[in-house]
């Protein structure tokens, strides 16, 4: 295949500040391959990141090209990715993490937790936060990041294996059994894949809370809706349990309200996964935490959850591509960029076609 020179792609030169132009295209190193994106879908981190509440970390500087939800096909490969059976044109979903392979935080599994975070010059990524990302013709990845996909599979429901696969990631940190009831907060389409994350898992019932019309698609994944407009959010939710409360809640929304919420919904010994990341100030119930012996799990991305929603998706066990709403060119990013963060015409999933 010709490799051009350059290619289009989306570029931060500070927050705010992006613009659609021609960049080089990536050279793969050793353990990388370049892929050609197919399709590549804009994540609320991509918001905080163009708003700037992450800069110095995510991205450490600019002009930066972000994007970590995409899937496409190998063009080019690079040293010894041949020896782990990588060919010219796998189709492969990517995932932001790389971790180095080498600390005791990747030899035991949690790769998402690499211990030599940022050390780009010893094999770290995340791509898309710090490391250039999919919002792009082609990016160069380390196979580390690549989970192949069937023929079946198109490359948009590729595009959203790492969104799903945090969403089983958060219900197994949350530790599903089966004929539990879950609560989840936030109808956004993480919301939407935990919900049938937990009922993969064997969740008997679930609990949706969340408003307006995004509440009432996620109703038809078979949850039950709460209207936190409509009154009473932690009454409600015991309401539908028969006031002992969830076994499992999971919070997808991050705001200062729900954060608390998710404890407060809670049974004795239950759990509570934070799948968001707030950004404002919270104050934690801590003595329903300390004396009903509740369980609090961070959820950073996913590990090794990727080759796990793969035949999921790809069995229809789980739905990925009704959260699509929106699809445009890579081109017209800025378009698609307002759609998704305004919530235009009930905007979930924005997927880009570069």
């Amino acid at each position: 295949m010709n490799i051009p020179a350059e290619m289009n792609a989306v570029v931060l030169n500070g927050p705010e500040d992006f613009e659609v132009k021609k960049i080089p295209v990536p050279k793969p190193g050793p353990y990388e391959v370049l892929m050609r994106v197919r399709a590549t879908a804009i994540c609320g981190t991509d918001v905080h990141i163009i708003e700037g509440q992450t800069k110095g970390r995510w991205p450490r500087s600019y002009p930066f090209t972000q994007g970590h939800e995409w899937a496409g096909e190998v063009v080019v490969l690079g040293q010894y990715t041949e020896g782990f059976g990588w060919k010219i044109g796998d189709r492969a979903a990517g995932t932001s993490h790389a971790g180095c392979g080498f600390c005791r935080m990747c030899t035991t599994g949690r790769y998402n937790l690499c211990e030599n975070y940022g050390k780009e010059e010893i094999g770290h990524r995340q791509y898309g936060h710090y490391s250039q990302g999919s919002f792009a013709q082609y990016i160069a990845v380390n196979i580390k990041s690549l989970h192949k996909i069937p023929d079946t599979m198109t490359y948009e429901e590729g595009a959203l294996v790492d969104a799903s696969s945090i969403a089983l990631h958060s219900v197994k940190r949350g530790q599903v059994y089966p004929g539990d009831t879950v609560a989840v907060f936030g109808p956004g389409a993480m919301g939407n894949f935990v919900i049938q994350c937990a009922h993969a898992l064997g969740a008997a019932k679930v609990i949706i809370v969340g408003s307006g019309d995004r509440l009432a698609k996620a109703a038809k994944y078979n949850a039950i809706p709460v209207d936190y407009r409509a009154g009473e959010v932690v009454k409600a939710v015991r309401e539908l349990t028969g006031g002992r409360g969830v076994d499992l809640s999971v919070d997808c929304a991050s705001t200062a309200e729900t954060v608390v919420q998710s404890v407060e919904v809670v049974r004795k010994g239950g759990r509570v996964a934070y799948t968001g990341i707030p950004f404002e100030p919270v104050q934690l119930p801590m003595q329903k935490i300390v004396l009903d012996e509740i369980d609090l799990y961070g959820v950073r991305a996913n590990r090794g959850t990727c080759e796990e929603i793969i035949p999921l998706i790809a069995a229809g066990k789980i739905d990925v591509k009704s959260v699509i709403t929106h699809r445009f060119p890579l081109t017209e990013f800025p378009r698609a960029f307002e759609v998704f963060r305004k919530r235009i015409d009930g905007a979930l999933k924005v997927v880009l076609e570069p």
